[in-house]
């Protein structure tokens, strides 16, 4: 039965330190949305990570503890706020890397306890699924397509304490496939961007690149992926001749689109077995990878075929950040209530096992 609390208006303020970015947010409303961010701070450490081409976890925490009192107060002061007129404080409890994520946990809390207010320990992972219903108001229930650096998941939404798991990777999550193909060309970090950048001038069919696990060459039931020979399809074809760096990157985004789309598809029929009496069909699409607009426009095609509605949020909501977390711990408190000061915090923590 729904809490009588889901109606009342909340304030949350949201600490977000699972990875590489140092972020804050205040954010008001109630479920269903949309709520309305009052301020949503994200300090990135790229530049720290960069000369090692990808995230160093000490060096991620220390950052963290180093920054994160001050990113909070800057959140406070956007909001135009004090701490006391917070309903509560969520933070990320896991999954991430451990080092960053205690920090952010043991931060709020100290800000609850100090305060009197609910501790919200969120899921990472629920926060960028419950970002179109910050950002749309999205009901339940929805397909969800989850890829980012470190997740690839397909799952059906049912409600917040239900996720029902489709596919995942095997091997490599689709934002490391990104970055790890940037580095093999020797592109920038973070190398998602760079690769986006320059295949929007490629030849898409410069190279024949393999799509692991679609359909007619996938023998499992399920929606899983697997990005892994892709990469080393790259890696041997740069290595064995000269090539294009544009056709490169244009070639594997290619390949991607068409491993994302047809798995995606595939799940669709897995979540209108779960959920046949849906009057709408959504597909919401969260996390850092989502905000890449090629991958957006082949997903926006593959729901107009298939008669879903397309939800993805803007850019700054799609990449690691606050106003995610303070959003599902809003939703969390109304619904459940808060959670004890002794919640640990987690390396490993899969949606599928929220129950």
């Amino acid at each position: 039965m729904p809490s009588k609390s889901q109606d009342k208006s909340f304030t949350i303020l949201g600490i977000e330190t699972s990875c590489d970015e140092t972020a804050a947010a205040v954010m008001r409303g109630h479920a269903p949305g949309p709520g309305e961010i009052l301020s949503n701070i994200v300090a990135s450490q790229a530049g720290a990570h960069a000369p090692y081409g990808g995230v160093v976890p000490e060096i991620a925490s220390r950052a963290h503890l180093e920054i994160l009192d001050g990113v909070i107060e800057r959140a406070l002061d956007e909001a135009k706020i004090t701490a006391r007129d917070i309903d509560g404080v969520a933070a990320t409890a896991g999954p991430g890397l451990i080092g960053g994520v205690m920090v952010g946990l043991t931060t709020a809390k100290g800000v609850a306890l100090g305060l009197g207010k609910p501790l919200i320990a969120v899921n990472h992972l629920m926060g960028h699924a419950l970002t179109a219903r910050l950002t749309e108001g999205t009901a339940f229930p929805f397909l969800l397509l989850l890829v980012s650096g470190g997740h690839c998941q397909l799952l059906g939404v049912g409600g917040l304490n239900d996720f029902r798991l489709y596919g995942s990777t095997i091997d490599d999550a689709v934002g490391e496939a990104f970055d790890k193909v940037a580095k093999l060309l020797g592109l920038a970090y973070p190398g998602g961007p760079e690769v986006e950048k320059l295949a929007a001038k490629g030849n898409p069919r410069a190279f024949d690149l393999p799509r692991p696990l679609v359909s007619g060459h996938n023998v499992r039931r399920n929606a899983d992926f697997s990005f892994s020979g892709l990469k080393t399809a790259v890696r041997l074809l740069v290595e064995r001749q000269p090539v294009k760096v544009e056709d490169v990157c244009a070639s594997f985004q290619a390949a991607v689109i068409a491993i994302l789309t047809d798995r995606t598809q595939t799940a669709m029929r897995m979540f209108e077995k779960d959920f046949p009496q849906s009057a709408a069909r959504h597909l919401v699409v969260a996390g850092g990878v989502a905000a890449n607009r090629a991958i957006a426009a082949a997903l926006s095609g593959l729901c107009a075929r298939e008669n879903y509605r397309l939800a993805v949020p803007p850019p700054a909501l799609c990449t690691d950040n606050a106003a995610m977390i303070a959003w599902a711990g809003l939703e969390k408190l109304a619904a459940d209530g808060g959670d004890g000061l002794g919640t640990s915090p987690r390396a490993r923590w899969p949606l599928a096992s929220l129950v």
